[in-house]
């Protein structure tokens, strides 16, 4: 079955690509949730006009993401997390926490584009790779701290001693 992509399709292809699929993904999958449509010849002139749309919107969101990625370049995160005595940190940073903390700087991105292979566990510098669009990708430095860890044995309370309860007669 021949179709004709509306949206971007993970390891398919891009919008206004014509692809040749199995028909039960395309009957299935694609059709269902509005990603392609059946490759007439009706559809095949939508697409062309939607093609020149999609170029005009392609455009202007590389431009504004370019845009962000300059106020992204000179940004450095830093956080604070309690770690063992080889920098190993109890816990970890992850997207999530990159994105909050990119939030409270003013600048709201899904932590979804935050591109961490992994969450980050360990003491150190670190450049994230942010993608905000298919070809503009900006890099933030991240860097994690060891938190002061105080004494722990202060901290816990003393052990209160044990009230012994008389029997009821």
């Amino acid at each position: 079955m021949e179709v004709i992509l509306k949206e971007d399709v993970a390891n398919l292809g891009h919008r206004g690509d014509v692809v040749k699929v199995a028909d039960g993904y395309g009957r299935n999958f694609l059709l269902p949730r509005k990603l392609a449509l059946q490759a007439t010849l009706a559809n095949k002139v939508v697409i062309e006009q939607m093609k020149s749309a999609a170029a005009r919107r392609f455009a202007t969101e590389k431009a504004q993401a370019e845009e962000l990625a300059v106020k992204l370049t000179p940004i450095a995160l830093s956080f604070a997390r309690k770690s063992g005595e080889a920098g190993q940190l109890f816990g970890s940073v992850t997207s999530a926490d990159v994105a909050a903390e990119l939030e409270t700087k003013g600048i709201e991105i899904d932590r979804r584009k935050i591109q961490l292979a992994e969450p980050i566990k360990t003491v150190g510098d670190y450049d994230v790779a942010i993608k905000l669009h298919r070809e503009v990708t900006a890099h933030v430095k991240v860097k994690v701290l060891a938190e002061a860890v105080e004494e722990v044995a202060a901290e816990a309370p003393a052990a209160e001693p044990a009230v012994e309860v008389p029997a009821a007669e």
